[in-house]
């Protein structure tokens, strides 16, 4: 976990079953990240982080975007999102696949105060699944700079480069002069 080595004690949602579930209706990834922290601050009267994330292809003018785990439907399937994602960029040349990985993270305290950063990975989406690693785009994402997918990386590899590895640099520094003193 990239908080693993903090002093903070740093639950999951898992540790909270009766936290209700807040729909991710935001136009964008910071406001959906705000309005999860937000609404779990509020109900467990703690410090919170929330992430949301996903694939923005130029092509596809920015989608899938906030729907990229529903893009080919409610049911959250991965296979069907790439499927439908291969399917759009069918005769899109590889120079023009251009995309990027964002992960927006919003940390909210007990009485409402809110930071939020955000973590960009660039790539190109392949024409083919590639890897066995990771979820969701992870196949289709390749990073040119290592001529491999997300999908083919290790999770080591993964945690350097990723979008949420840049949004967690930006908060671990937001941690590191915010709480300073504690």
């Amino acid at each position: 976990m990239l908080l693993s080595d903090l002093s903070w004690e740093v639950y999951s949602m898992l540790d909270f079953p009766g936290v209700p579930e807040v729909v991710e209706d935001g136009k964008t990834f910071i406001e959906n990240a705000v309005k999860k922290a937000t609404a779990v601050a509020a109900h467990l009267k703690a410090w919170t982080i929330a992430d949301d994330s996903g694939l923005m292809v130029d092509a596809l003018d920015g989608a899938p975007g906030v729907l990229s785990a529903r893009f080919a439907g409610e049911e959250r399937d991965d296979a069907k999102n790439n499927e439908k994602l291969l399917k759009l960029l069918a005769g899109v040349p590889q120079e023009e696949r251009t995309a990027r990985f964002c992960s927006a993270l919003a940390f909210v305290s007990p009485a409402g105060e809110v930071w939020t950063t955000e973590g960009y990975c660039n790539g190109l989406i392949t024409f083919a699944p590639r890897g066995e690693n990771g979820f969701g785009y992870d196949p289709l994402f390749l990073l040119p700079e290592l001529g491999l997918t997300m999908a083919e990386l290790t999770d080591e590899q993964k945690n350097q480069i990723s979008h949420r590895a840049m949004a967690m640099r930006n908060f671990r520094a937001y941690l590191a002069t915010k709480f300073e003193n504690q």
